[in-house]
């Protein structure tokens, strides 16, 4: 599985923003999908995930209530859609695929990761 985000930039506190991560294959609707974020300097964390089938979601407690996250499996797609944004929110957005829905606020559970999306949140 390769993955592809798109979507970051420069927004304003209090903004939105909606990140998309394009998956190639065929298998896409078999993974578990994560969100993390990495600011620099700071090690990479985790944001938020969904099932396969797109009926579980989990959030980090300093998203909830204003990330998404949601998935398109005819798309090969997967959004995060990042509301009332803050400065710190602001880092590299990376999209990960697992094959179990599994501990997935855990790096290692990742089988697949892109190449990220840089959101700066200007205040």
């Amino acid at each position: 599985v390769q993955l592809v985000e798109s979507g970051g930039g420069l927004v304003q506190a209090g903004g939105s923003l909606r990140l998309s991560c394009a998956a190639s294959g065929r298998t896409f609707r078999s993974y578990a999908m994560g969100w993390f974020r990495q600011a620099p300097g700071k090690d990479r964390v985790f944001v938020a995930a969904i099932s396969a089938s797109g009926s579980r979601t989990l959030y980090a407690d300093s998203v909830s209530g204003r990330f998404t996250i949601s998935r398109d499996n005819a798309k090969n797609t997967v959004y995060l859609q990042m509301n009332s944004l803050k400065p710190e929110d602001a880092a590299s957005y990376y999209c990960a695929a697992s094959y179990v829905f599994d501990r997935l606020q855990v790096l290692k559970k990742y089988d697949y990761w892109g190449q990220g999306t840089q959101v700066t949140v200007s205040s």
